[in-house]
């Protein structure tokens, strides 16, 4: 969807002007003829439609300069830009001082306009997604950051805010993608331990002989190997929030241990003489069904009772698909800004196309796709052959040729996932990469060994392994 620009103008005729010149560049416009209705519309339920202002600085009973301090304060990162007949130092020091992005000088021509509003836009996109960042770093992100206005998704939100502010043990369940561990980061960014540690760990990606060490820690000398004292995640989290991912692949002997750390407060470092007491907020998440795992005795029923206190499922994005607009125009100013691209919207077609598509890989899957789609994109807004994967999903042709959609990804790209948005298996990636090194060498083993940082002999065992042999010259 096109970005929304609110045009503050008294002169009729120069508004019509400037609204259809706007929406000539591709923008949705929204009116007002002086600055009160300006004001009414920024301080109402209306201002989550607009994305920018384009406002005259001379107007009777509220100029631009007062409507500027009156919502820039309330509103500091929506962009507002001044269109003054005076150029001179002074206006442009009193505009910008007020909170204006920029000024124009009038008249405007469309394309100076097109320019001032493209590089305002993504500025405020920039700023957005820097702002979005530091918050989760501080660990102060909130429910406002999260994209949600879809029933399904409400009341997942519901729940998580008011979980937010106990201590009872949470546990996040829905499949891979669609944003457990952001719900869980914004859990504690607007709950008491905002601001506080929050340490993440995936149980099913830490190699089975370290994840007692990892979680709990080791002392120094405890086993081999063990040259220097380890604080595991328990003790990095003490006083914050420790999110426990993927918990339904935790080993049994390493879940008792688990479960005395909730229960008694404290864990057992290896090889430490006496306990570490913690203080966590444990949150833990899941894209498998627990209770079936403890009927197959794989999970601990006392554990799965210990976490399960207050579970949050997190829907799919095709139960969802109310939420697919917002989240693509938020993905598209990400990496538009991020890329250096012109691209700003996608066409009616285009987010049909996505809305249509039922995304196995959930929200991670369409940030995948949009990320593609504004690196193909060869325009400014997004269509159908910008999605070559999901088109040929589809079975959409492309209104350019008449056929199925597709479009060549660069030689030197190595995917993840599969075009149905599920990981692809390591060998597959490492054979992908090594295949890549040997060609960008030409074949030579050392170079390419050197490159890949991996020893020459290392080189040649995968090189057989996977069949890679026509790569290779020596």
């Amino acid at each position: 969807m096109a970005s929304t620009i609110l045009v503050v103008e008294d002169d009729p005729a120069q508004l019509r002007f400037l609204e259809l010149m706007v929406q000539r560049i591709g923008y949705r416009v929204l009116t007002a003829p002086g600055g009160p209705e300006a004001l009414e519309i920024l301080m109402g339920p209306e201002r989550e439609q607009v994305d920018l202002v384009v406002l005259d600085l001379v107007m009777p009973d509220l100029d631009g300069i007062g409507l500027l301090e009156k919502v820039h304060p309330v509103h500091p990162s929506l962009p507002m830009i001044v269109l003054t007949m005076k150029g001179g130092v002074e206006t442009v020091v009193n505009v910008m001082r007020a909170g204006a992005v920029d000024f124009v000088i009038k008249p405007a021509s469309p394309e100076r306009m097109q320019v001032s509003i493209e590089n305002a836009l993504k500025i405020s996109a920039l700023s957005g997604e820097v702002s979005r960042l530091t918050r989760r770093a501080d660990g102060t992100l909130g429910f406002a950051d999260i994209i949600g206005g879809s029933a399904a998704m409400k009341r997942a939100l519901d729940l998580a805010e008011r979980a937010a502010d106990s201590t009872i043990p949470i546990l996040v369940e829905g499949e891979s993608g669609v944003g457990k561990e952001l719900i869980a980061r914004a859990i504690q960014g607007v709950g008491e331990r905002a601001g506080r540690a929050f340490v993440t760990v995936n149980c099913g990606a830490i190699p089975e002989n370290l994840v007692e060490s990892i979680l709990f820690g080791h002392e120094k000398g405890s086993f081999t190997g063990a040259d220097q004292k380890h604080i595991g995640k328990f003790q990095e989290a003490d006083g914050g929030t420790l999110f426990l991912d993927e918990i339904g692949e935790l080993r049994s002997d390493l879940q008792v241990k688990l479960l005395r750390a909730l229960q008694e407060g404290e864990v057992d470092p290896i090889g430490a003489k006496k306990p570490t007491k913690i203080d966590v907020r444990l949150i833990s998440a899941t894209n498998r069904d627990l209770a079936q795992l403890v009927t197959e005795g794989t999970f601990r029923e006392d554990l799965y009772y210990r976490l399960n206190v207050f579970p949050i499922h997190v829907p799919p994005l095709k139960d969802r698909k109310d939420d697919i607009a917002a989240l693509t125009d938020r993905f598209i100013s990400n990496y538009a800004s991020s890329e250096g691209k012109a691209v700003r919207a996608i066409s009616d077609e285009g987010l049909e196309l996505l809305v249509s598509y039922d995304w196995p890989g959930n929200v991670r899957q369409l940030e995948n796709a949009i990320f593609r789609g504004v690196v193909l994109c060869d325009g400014d807004v997004l269509n159908i052959g910008d999605f070559p994967h999901i088109a040929q999903a589809q079975g959409v042709a492309s209104p350019q040729s008449g056929q199925v959609a597709v479009a060549e990804l660069p030689a030197d790209v190595i995917l993840t996932s599969n075009e149905d948005g599920r990981g692809r298996e390591l060998k597959e990636i490492e054979s992908d990469a090594i295949r890549l090194g040997l060609e960008r060498c030409k074949g030579q083993m050392s170079e390419a060994a050197r490159q890949l940082g991996i020893g020459r002999s290392t080189l040649y065992r995968k090189v057989r392994q996977y069949g890679l042999d026509e790569y290779s010259v020596d």
